[in-house]
């Protein structure tokens, strides 16, 4: 006969994976989040644009799963546009 699964077990297994899942997506977006900040202070604009791109992209992406807040998302986007355009600003 089969053992049967207790609903405290199950949970537990769906809440690591879970819990893996959002470490991986968190680490990605910190991971985005330094490469883009070197590229800033090596002064390469056209990189540092893409990686902006991809690290807003990023950011968007958990804040719509709820990995992180939606103003936590918003208020790094905008702390990292203000870090590009005073790095690259027309002077």
């Amino acid at each position: 006969m089969a053992v049967k699964q207790t609903s405290a077990e199950k949970k537990y297994k769906q809440s690591e994976v879970r819990r893996k899942k959002n470490k991986a997506v968190k680490s990605m977006v910190r991971t985005s989040a330094k490469k883009y900040v070197s590229s800033v202070h090596a002064k390469d604009a056209s990189e540092s644009q893409t990686l902006l791109r991809e690290l807003i992209k990023e950011l968007d992406t958990a804040a719509r799963k709820g990995i992180i807040a939606k103003n936590a998302a918003a208020r790094k986007k905008s702390r990292m546009q203000k870090l590009y355009n005073a790095s690259f600003a027309e002077k």
